[in-house]
């Protein structure tokens, strides 16, 4: 199966992952000097971003997937890299073990990214804990982190042109802005004020150009964006309505060029494929910043001229043969993994997924997962079943509000079986789903090495799933289903594609997968 693979797509960035036949989904680069929004047509949420000398630093939330807070760079903020993670496990919670129904909506969000005399800071606040602020002198870590003594909802972290060090917060229950004065070594707070009220008001993140200083705030509940000015972090401060949703985003900032014009990012809700980020130029008008451009003012542009120029085209890694002795930096495990029930070294070429002890799939560790990509994505895993023994649910599908997926199992006959099935995430935290009526019974396979598809339609916000024998003749399992995005139930994120093997049983068999390839339309 491997050895009939043809590699076409070389495109392995700063990571060892491998990429076998396969187009991507999206190129927001369009070859002539204009990009199309979005530059990541994926779920990259909460979008904080930089700039030290030449390269942008992207970083993004990533909640109870692990590793978590990932890290991308790029030259022209079109064409992105992936760069690594900050944080290898997440701790301080049984939920991260997938225990009393799991860390669901929860983990690490929001991020901040700043940088200050060769070092790279990140405050973070995981739910229920402290802030934390990590910090290293090389982007790709080791990250060494140190706790607050504050709760800084979606913290906002800024450092002045003295080098003193703030946090701006708010929560958008209430909206009231606090200030966060901290040390030098960004180790303690020395210093807490009340700066602002705006309603609704929360993602804070503050840049500073000429005598003023800007705080971006989202006002999730309409959607919207606010940006505040004033001459002192303490206030006051004058604050007016930017975009929403319909014009292109409600939560961002601005970052500097290197020719010192502006250019914004923002996140947007976009359905199934969850929150994208949107990138648009920046102009001023009486000491305020607009997006979009003279001629189109007050909104993200779908298409616009590349901020920097003469940049080649990057696409980030997707497809997969499982060469490498380290896994890609486009995977991430649902919740914390158990390192000793999955190796990429058993079978060299391959990645084995033991079975974990699992009564089902949301509560099933070492789930691997990555991101959806729209408009239009294909994933197909080619695998090795043969050890798949009876009890096992061993397969490929959808991970999301609704988790479509094939299952094989093996019957008390010995053969295998495949069986398709959707689950709804009603509160899978609180151990509660529900299977939908798209199930289909068992249906019984003379081979052990297949096939499995999933298909995921970001304009429909629909889905499907089918098998193979040979990677030719296809034929799909059950109707198809649906795609969601909901922050209330699911994962707080968009449609991700999933890998999964576990058994309600003491002890499982394994799958081994060839290979994941993804494409587009």
């Amino acid at each position: 199966m491997r050895r009939a693979l043809t590699v076409t797509l070389a495109t392995v960035m700063l990571t060892g992952a491998s990429a076998v036949a396969g187009a991507q989904a999206w190129q927001s680069d369009r070859g002539d000097g204009t990009y199309a929004n979005p530059p990541l047509y994926a779920d990259y949420p909460d979008p904080d971003i930089i700039r030290v000398g030449q390269d942008f630093y992207f970083i993004t939330t990533t909640f109870a997937n692990v590793p978590g807070l990932t890290i991308m760079t790029s030259r022209d903020l079109v064409n992105w890299r992936f760069v690594g993670h900050v944080v290898d496990r997440l701790e301080g919670r049984p939920e991260y073990e997938l225990k009393r129904g799991g860390a669901y909506r929860k983990g690490i969000f929001a991020p901040s990214l700043r940088y200050r005399d060769g070092i790279f800071f990140i405050a973070v606040t995981p739910v229920g804990e402290k802030t934390r602020i990590y910090r290293s002198r090389d982007i790709r870590g080791p990250w060494v982190m140190n706790r607050l003594s504050e709760e800084a909802f979606d913290p906002g972290l800024f450092i002045d042109r003295d080098g003193s060090a703030f946090i701006m917060t708010s929560v958008g229950s209430d909206g009231t802005t606090t200030l966060l004065s901290l040390d030098r070594d960004l180790r303690r707070v020395v210093g807490k004020r009340v700066v602002h009220f705006n309603e609704g008001a929360e993602g804070s993140k503050i840049v500073r150009r000429g005598d003023f200083y800007y705080m971006f705030n989202a006002i999730p509940r309409r959607l919207s964006m606010t940006v505040s000015r004033a001459k002192s972090l303490f206030g006051p401060w004058e604050t007016r309505d930017q975009i929403d949703d319909r014009t292109g985003g409600h939560q961002g900032a601005i970052v500097d060029l290197p020719d010192g014009t502006d250019y914004g990012f923002v996140m947007v809700d976009a359905g199934a494929i969850g929150r994208m980020t949107n990138i648009s130029p920046i102009f001023w008008r009486d000491g305020w910043p607009i997006w979009g451009t003279r001629a189109a003012p007050n909104r993200v542009p779908a298409v616009a001229t590349k901020p920097i120029q003469g940049q080649p085209v990057a696409i980030l890694p997707a497809s997969d043969d499982f060469s490498s002795p380290r896994l890609g930096l486009q995977w991430q495990w649902n919740h914390n993994p158990r390192p000793e029930r999955w190796s990429l070294t058993e079978r060299p070429g391959y990645l084995r997924l033991h079975a974990t002890q699992a009564p089902a799939l949301w509560s099933a560790a070492n789930t691997l997962l990555q991101k959806g990509q729209g408009p239009f994505s294909r994933g197909v895993v080619a695998l090795d079943a043969a050890h798949i023994v009876p009890g096992d649910q061993c397969g490929f599908g959808t991970f999301g509000k609704y988790s479509g997926h094939i299952a094989i199992g093996r019957g008390v006959d010995g053969r295998l079986t495949l069986t398709m099935r959707v689950i709804e995430d009603v509160a899978a935290d609180k151990g509660t789903t529900q299977t939908t009526d798209q199930r289909v019974a068992a249906l019984p396979l003379s081979a052990e090495r297949l096939f499995l598809r999933t298909d995921m339609d970001f304009k429909t916000d629909r889905a499907s799933v089918a098998y193979s024998l040979d990677g030719h003749d296809w034929r799909t399992l059950g109707g198809d289903f649906p795609l969601a995005f909901d922050w209330r139930t699911g994962t707080f994120q968009g449609q991700q594609y999933a890998l999964f093997c576990y058994n309600p049983g003491v002890k499982g068999g394994w799958m081994d997968i060839d290979s994941f390839t993804l494409s587009g339309r």
